[in-house]
């Protein structure tokens, strides 16, 4: 999940195909649909991005009431409207009034905690639960940001890798040599530096011992000399979100395909090539693209068929972008990696979001 940002944003505006009334705000790549002649190109305006979760009152003065996803109608989620997709809220809240606007946009001011909008937390399910203890040593997962918010995390032409992103949940694996030590965790836990003590009934527990994975990793600190050593894969399957890929997550059929390795080696974290270490070793998620980055090529290769099953069983999530050589990112503020999500996927009908 990308960070929450709340920002004011220069705007382009675009006519709607399919309706008088209303238009296009582009913010990015992401355009939202918003009343014909609320806003003009070169106008700038708040946008309030998905998975933003909002105060009544900010509700009720947009006009949203009973319009938002969630038990609580609060939610911002992707819709299609008049056959659009619209992707997040573009606004100027009366809490602002007395902001120049344009200056907060150059200075990329987040705007979330003044206007009471929080980010939306997934529920915990039982299986993905369980008791935690603190581990200082776990190396945690990072937040991607998507692509169509930030197209210019990659230059045009500069080689990337492109792999499928795969509805499941992250577990994070951290092996220490030093202790011979595994932690275990999720990727809500491992924000908080927490790893789930051992529990055969744990989603996570049972993919690690079920795939080998400590071992794995184990083996790769002694390779690379490193002191820590972190495996980072998604659980997939029946009972862990709604797109299963043909896997079953509450039997032994339970699915799991790594997508990134770090390692400790001589007191500094460098992430790696998890295709390059761990070939043979474990499942992998499948590599769609290699080559010159595109914008318009990685967006194509979002949308389309899982390829996980072999067999096309169901819609693709999305992809996740990597340059070819791992690289810091002043975009970001860390690593040069980005996600692209389908419009099928964010719009899809009673599909669930726990991480």
């Amino acid at each position: 999940m990308s960070t929450l940002r709340v920002t004011a944003e220069v705007l382009t505006v675009h006519e709607h195909p399919n309706a008088d009334a209303l238009e296009l705000a582009q913010v990015g790549l992401y355009r939202a649909v918003v009343a014909k002649g609320a806003f003009r190109t070169g106008e700038v305006a708040v946008y309030i991005p998905e998975q933003a979760v909002l105060p009544d009152g900010l509700i009720e003065e947009l006009g949203l009431t009973g319009r938002l996803a969630g038990g609580a109608a609060n939610r911002v989620k992707a819709v299609r409207l008049r056959g659009e997709l619209s992707q997040g809220i573009v606004c100027r809240p009366r809490a602002l009034a007395g902001v120049d606007l344009a200056v907060a946009a150059a200075e990329g001011t987040d705007f979330a905690q003044l206007l009471g909008i929080t980010k939306w937390v997934p529920p915990i399910p039982p299986t993905m639960d369980g008791e935690v203890e603190p581990a200082p040593g776990l190396l945690p997962w990072v937040d991607i940001e998507n692509i169509q918010r930030h197209p210019d995390v990659f230059a045009p032409g500069e080689p990337v890798v492109v792999t499928e992103k795969l509805h499941g949940s992250a577990c994070l694996l951290t092996y220490v040599a030093d202790e011979d030590r595994v932690y275990v965790s999720s990727k809500g836990f491992g924000a908080k530096s927490l790893a789930l003590k051992e529990d055969p009934r744990n989603l996570y527990w049972r993919a690690v011992r079920g795939h080998g994975v400590a071992g794995v990793a184990a083996r790769l600190a002694e390779r690379l000399g490193a002191r820590r050593v972190g495996v980072f894969g998604e659980v997939y399957g029946a009972g862990v979100q709604d797109l299963t890929y043909g896997a079953d997550g509450r039997r032994d059929t339970l699915g799991y395909a790594a997508f990134d390795v770090c390692a400790e080696i001589d007191g500094a974290v460098r992430w790696l090539d998890a295709a390059a270490l761990l070939a043979g070793e474990l499942p992998l998620v499948p590599r769609l693209y290699e080559g010159p980055y595109d914008i318009e090529r990685v967006l194509s290769v979002a949308s389309g068929r899982e390829t996980v099953s072999g067999r096309e069983l169901h819609l693709r999530e999305g992809v996740v972008i990597r340059p070819r050589t791992e690289r810091y990112s002043a975009v970001t503020g860390g690593r040069a990696i980005a996600k692209a999500v389908s419009a099928a996927y964010l719009t899809r009908k009673g599909g669930t979001e726990y991480e």
